[in-house]
């Protein structure tokens, strides 16, 4: 009796719906999350290698405590690569006590010490790329490949998801067909029962309507096992808000098969893993310009600019003052083997993506038209499976009266309701094939929103 207000609150289950399925599993799939960390990992790698553009500080400083000379000299120096061109920026403070030998001569500054500033830049090699611009380059297209997998990784287990939503949905409904079928002999046993006990039906026909109810049992426990394994299987994509697998109950189970139509097919050519390739693509070209730039010869530019405050020290006048030098300064290696085998590399490397890239794009366009082939076969096998349903219902219906009226034999009976079964199950099966391609479609074709992944790249 405690119970019975409870009862009469309780509201019936709504049917689970493809979109709650599609949400669950954009949220919380194992293979989603997983490949979000390989984005992490990535933005790590090009965090650490913009570190190449960090200023560093560093301090020098030495005293000669025992010996002929007494000189103390320190000094701080701070140095900043520059961003677009491969040389770098510095300035410091320099100050020095006492007397040096005249092989350090220039450790000598006046009282208050000395200023200077000055810069260094590439004129041939590491102007217009250099190793630290060309890894934080290579880095950033790194997080752009990580991000297009895990689109990619995104768009399968959608796909997947689908499908075994639309699996779960087939399945249930031909248990609910079976039962009704197995129903419909069971309520007819009452009837024939009485009609044996009257004499007015052969008591063979009990035993053929008990046969008859048997056969029918065994059809509903093989679908409920079906069932079951569908409801197993869809759970993997189904989970609750903290990402536990959920097996839906069987009241969710939809009342009729929920069809799945595309909303905006995507651009095949425009797939992850096309665009991924080009990014790759990318990458390889970046390390071409690398191995290109140590082909040519280095010859930088230097300037410097310091000057001296306060009295003068123990060095002499000729620190007195500003100091300005204009450098140059050339180098080149004369064989350059390193470079030429990493230009071959590169080259090779890109020659190879663009093949791949090819490959990719004529595999996935056959894969395209292939399943649109299938997606128009399945529909109208579809159409043709419900009129066959509808008619086989109607043969069933008028076969049932007959036999109610004592027009027609029991064997003839459970032929039409057989056949109408059989015609219910088979239409289930052509829109779940209808379904299941047009769910690969979505997938082939990188198509978001009926994916239920948006508009937006994930983050």
């Amino acid at each position: 009796m405690l119970l019975w207000p409870v009862q009469a609150l309780a509201q019936p289950a709504s049917p689970l719906t493809l979109d709650e399925v599609l949400r669950s599993s954009a949220t919380h799939a194992p293979q989603i999350i997983e490949a979000l960390t390989r984005v992490r990992q990535a933005e790590g790698r090009a965090l650490a290698a913009e570190g190449a553009f960090d200023t560093v500080f560093d301090v020098d400083a030495q005293s000669r405590v025992v010996g002929y000379y007494d000189g103390t000299y320190a000094e701080g120096r701070a140095t900043r690569p520059l961003t677009g061109n491969g040389g770098q920026l510095y300035g410091g403070y320099r100050v020095s006590r006492g007397t040096f030998p005249i092989y350090e001569d220039k450790s000598y500054t006046d009282r208050l010490g000395e200023l200077k500033v000055g810069g260094l830049f590439a004129l041939l090699r590491d102007r217009a790329i250099d190793e630290r611009r060309g890894r934080t380059a290579i880095a950033a297209r790194d997080i752009d490949v990580a991000r297009l997998d895990r689109e990619m990784v995104a768009i399968g287990v959608q796909a997947r998801a689908i499908a075994a939503y639309q699996n779960w949905a087939a399945a249930g409904l031909r248990l609910r067909v079976y039962r009704s079928l197995l129903g419909l002999a069971e309520t007819r046993r009452g009837g024939i029962a009485r009609q044996v006990q009257l004499g007015a039906r052969p008591t063979i026909l009990l035993t053929e309507t008990d046969q008859n109810i048997v056969r029918r049992r065994t059809l509903v426990v093989r679908a409920e096992q079906e069932f079951a394994a569908a409801a197993n299987a869809l759970s993997f994509f189904y989970r609750d808000n903290e990402g536990e697998r959920v097996s839906p109950d069987a009241e969710r189970l939809p009342a009729s098969f929920p069809a799945f139509r595309l909303r905006r097919p995507g651009d095949p050519t425009n797939r992850p893993d096309i665009l991924s390739l080009g990014a790759r693509l990318e990458q390889s070209e970046l390390r071409l310009a690398l191995a290109e730039n140590d082909l040519k010869p280095r010859l930088d530019l230097r300037g410097e600019l310091s000057y001296d405050l306060g009295p003068t020290g123990l060095g002499g006048r000729s620190r007195d003052g500003e100091e300005a030098i204009v450098g140059v300064r050339l180098s080149m290696p004369l064989q350059r083997r390193q470079a030429k085998g990493r230009i071959a590399e590169a080259r090779a490397e890109i020659d190879g993506l663009q093949t791949r890239q090819q490959l990719v794009r004529d595999q996935i366009m056959v894969e395209v038209n292939g399943i649109v082939i299938a997606v128009d076969g399945a529909e109208k096998t579809a159409v043709l499976a419900a009129e066959e349903a509808d008619l086989a219902d109607r043969m069933a219906a008028a076969e049932r009266r007959r036999f109610e009226l004592g027009a027609s034999d029991f064997f003839l009976l459970n032929l039409r309701e057989e056949a109408a079964t059989d015609a219910r199950v088979r239409l289930i099966e052509a829109q779940t094939r209808a379904a299941l391609a047009a769910a690969d479609l979505a997938g082939a074709t990188a198509d978001r929103q009926s994916l239920g992944l948006g508009d937006q790249l994930l983050p």
